[in-house]
């Protein structure tokens, strides 16, 4: 009998175990929920519209830039411009992941990368470079932060003034803190450092001459066209 090309199958004891290991920052995605939630408010969204906002679009970044540009009348062209530049690096984090996710059928696949944050991202390309292809952690931490970010915008809703600001206890380095240490958890060979030095360097200088939020996606291309042109051999 013929077998269906979409070959994987996801684990529900795999989930939930992958749900219990993003838990720990997820509770540092509350903080940021809260702070947004409120956010909202004050800028005149009625509470069932923030919330509706965080359980749809679940993007952090772009939510707060929406917000700052919330108004009477608010720009439609302007603020999709804005939001486009901040998630286009959730395109090249896709593109990352196919090699991972082509054996899912197209509606498991879109589904899973409903709930891919830059945190589930870095944890399962972590994994798949140390051999182990877990598309688990993608939709079970996945899960575990969209359910963060949700339950922080509702006290952020309904009890902001319980944490107003984030930045001012640190909390803002947390999730870049983590992003760190699943890169130095990763291989370090030569073409690896290469390209995290090139992709630096390129995100800094774009941080600097060109329009906000575009450092991520020209840092990102940059290191990309360096594992494009150093192409690693492998055994035969």
């Amino acid at each position: 009998m013929p077998t269906s090309s979409y070959s994987y199958q996801l684990q529900p004891g795999i989930l939930r175990s992958e749900f219990l290991r993003l838990l720990p920052i997820s509770l540092f995605v509350v903080a940021f929920g809260v702070a947004f939630g409120l956010a909202a408010v004050q800028k005149g969204l009625a509470p069932l519209e923030a919330t509706l906002m965080s359980m749809v679009v679940f993007a952090g970044a772009s939510q707060f830039a929406t917000i700052d540009m919330w108004g009477a009348d608010v720009a439609l062209l302007p603020v999709m411009a804005v939001v486009f530049a901040i998630n286009s690096r959730h395109l090249l984090m896709g593109a990352s992941l196919y090699p991972m996710l082509r054996d899912l059928s197209p509606g498991r696949r879109y589904g899973i990368l409903l709930v891919l944050t830059d945190a589930n991202w870095a944890v399962a390309a972590q994994d798949y470079q140390n051999g182990r292809r877990n598309l688990e952690v993608i939709l079970g931490g996945g899960f575990a932060l969209w359910v963060a970010w949700l339950i922080g915008t509702l006290v952020g809703v309904y009890f902001g003034g319980l944490m107003e600001e984030p930045k001012s206890l640190g909390l803002d380095m947390v999730l870049g803190c983590f992003l760190l240490s699943m890169a130095l958890g990763g291989r370090r060979t030569p073409r690896v450092l290469v390209a995290w030095l090139v992709s630096g360097a390129a995100s800094m200088a774009a941080y600097w001459w060109l329009p906000p939020h575009t450092h991520v996606v020209v840092g990102a291309l940059a290191g990309g066209v360096v594992g494009f042109l150093w192409l690693e051999r492998r055994p035969v």
